[in-house]
Order: C-alpha cells, then structure tokens, then sequence
C-alpha cells in the first residue's frame, strides 16, 4: 500500500524550515514546463529504484514522489517500495496541486502533458483505423481501433498505460528545460509518430515463451539472446552473454555474410529492448532474413529482475 501526502501538509513542512526530498517523475519536458522549487527529475521510464534506496540508505527523512496528477507518483513509489525503501510517499493531486496549497513553482517553456499526448495519438489511431476501413473497404483495419481501444480498458482498469510509456521516451519529451520543442514542431513529430505506432500494432507478436525456457535455453546453447537497444543504453546496463544489435542498425540494414557473423542460424534468437516495443520491429527484419526469432515483451529491467546475470559497460 503505497503512503500518500497532500500538497498542503508538504507546504506546511516547507514552511516550517524543515529540508525534504521531492522526485518529480515526469518526462524532462514535462520537468521544464513547471515544477516544484527542490524537486529533482528522474522520468519514471528512467527510473532506477535500487540505485536510489541505496542513495539514501541510513538517510533520515522521507522521499516524496509526485507526477502531474498521481498516476505515475504511485507507479514508482511502488517500485521504489519493491527495491526496500519504505520511507516513500506519493504527493496527491500532483505538480498543480502543489502549487495551489502554496508551493513555489520553478516556470519554463509550455510543454504538451503526457496525457494529452495520449489522447491525441490514441484518437488519431482510432480514427485512422476506421479511415482505413472504410476507404479501403477492408473492415480488418477496424481491428487497429478495437486494439486501441482494448488498451485504453486495460489503461483505466491497471492504472500502466504502455502508449504513455512509448511516448515517454520520444525526442520532444526528452528536451531539457528551456529547450523544448515548439507546438508547431511537436505536432509534426506526434503526427509522424502515428505511423510508428500503427506499424507498432501491426508487427510480429509478442512470443508467449516463458521467461525461464529463455534462460534455460540460452544456457543451454539452443537460443540467443539479442539486445537491440542503442548502445548507450547497453553501456547503462545489459544482461551478461546477450548479444548487441540496435535496432537503428538493422533499419539501416546490414549485409548478410556480416549478419551471420553475428547471429549464426540453426538456434532461436530471443530479442528484447527496454519495453517491448523496439523488438517486435527487430523480429520483423530478422525474420526476413530466415532466423527463428521471437521477440520477448518483457524488457531489461524485467530480465535483470527475472534474475538474468547482468553487467554495465561496454
């Protein structure tokens, strides 16, 4: 059960020349646009729950998280929680909360809020899938806006929203304070993001293979495990033996003598990313080319918890 503080006892707190720690869990760009005086960033998509409790280990006081209205504060308050810290609490109401119990918020450049950017992409999609339907007269395009749709159901029901994960990590939400992209800009790149995540929908499946068959399969010299983030990703943290293959070089495309080199054929190749989004293209492209691959949903942090020997570095 996760703790919860409302912005006016975190107020009264500051008032009283108490010190504390605030963790704003919202994308950088979202950080720029506004927040609290003190708080710190650390996007939930980024966050490391182990690195922090061991940050403050033995340190007294406790560690509030807060978001833009309290989803996000919770998810990580809940991993922080899984990793043993347990002096952690969620800022109700979030970041506007804050400010209206008398908080002093530090103002940047105006950015698109995460939850609008879902709603945008989420209506579009919707709307493009029943276009599809009806100019190409195939009703299957339909199934795109049932899918869309089913994640919204699966979005209210969890509280997780993937479509707002995904979105986390695009450029226009990465920017740094006073460097975020200009309304015009990022509608460009929102509408050009559409298409990704249509091609998202329509790529290869997610394998139903078990997190333990992979691990004993690769162990067992039957399977290889690929990684196809980016390589500063990779360097940040990667599980020991896997193999790396950014996605960005396989669009590229890499010529076949050199791709055998690197994954030989005649074992099944498992792929995974961070999230389980970027491999799905990679089974795409690898599949192509004759491998028996699966692509894995869980993503690094699920297989370093799923106690796959990991390491850092190159």
């Amino acid at each position: 059960m996760v703790d919860t503080i409302t912005p006016a006892v975190l107020a009264e707190t500051l008032r009283r020349g108490e010190s504390f720690d605030l963790l704003d869990v919202r994308t950088p760009a979202e950080y720029g646009e506004a927040h609290v005086d003190g708080a710190r960033n650390v996007p939930l998509d980024r966050l490391d729950p182990k690195a922090i409790a061991a940050e403050r280990a033995g340190r007294p006081g406790t560690l509030y998280v807060v978001c833009k209205s309290g989803g996000r504060s919770r998810q990580a308050c809940e991993k922080l929680l899984a990793a043993g810290l347990t002096a952690v609490a969620s800022v109700e109401g979030g970041t506007a909360a804050c400010e209206t119990a008398g908080l002093r918020l530090i103002r940047g450049r105006k950015a698109m809020s995460l939850e609008r950017q879902v709603r945008i992409c989420a209506g579009a999609i919707v709307v493009l899938g029943v276009a599809l339907a009806w100019f190409t007269q195939t009703p299957a395009w339909t199934l795109l806006s049932g899918f869309i749709g089913a994640g919204l159901v699966f979005a209210g029901i969890t509280d997780t929203c993937g479509m707002g994960m995904m979105l986390a990590k695009m450029p226009w939400n990465q920017a740094p304070r006073g460097a975020a992209c200009s309304t015009a800009s990022r509608g460009a790149v929102v509408a050009l993001a559409l298409v990704s995540l249509a091609g998202e929908v329509l790529a290869a499946e997610h394998t139903k293979d078990s997190l333990d068959l992979v691990k004993q399969s690769t162990a067992a010299g039957k399977a290889i495990l690929v990684d196809v983030r980016e390589e500063e990703e990779w360097v940040e943290g990667h599980v020991v033996d896997a193999k790396l293959l950014p996605l960005s070089t396989l669009v590229k495309g890499i010529p076949a003598d050199e791709l055998t080199k690197t994954l030989a054929k005649g074992k099944i190749v498992y792929v995974h990313c961070q999230a389980g989004g970027r491999c799905k293209k990679a089974a795409d492209i690898l599949a192509k080319s004759g491998y028996d691959v699966r692509a894995l949903q869980p993503g690094f942090p699920d297989l370093e918890k799923a106690g796959f020997p990991t390491a850092k570095g190159k």
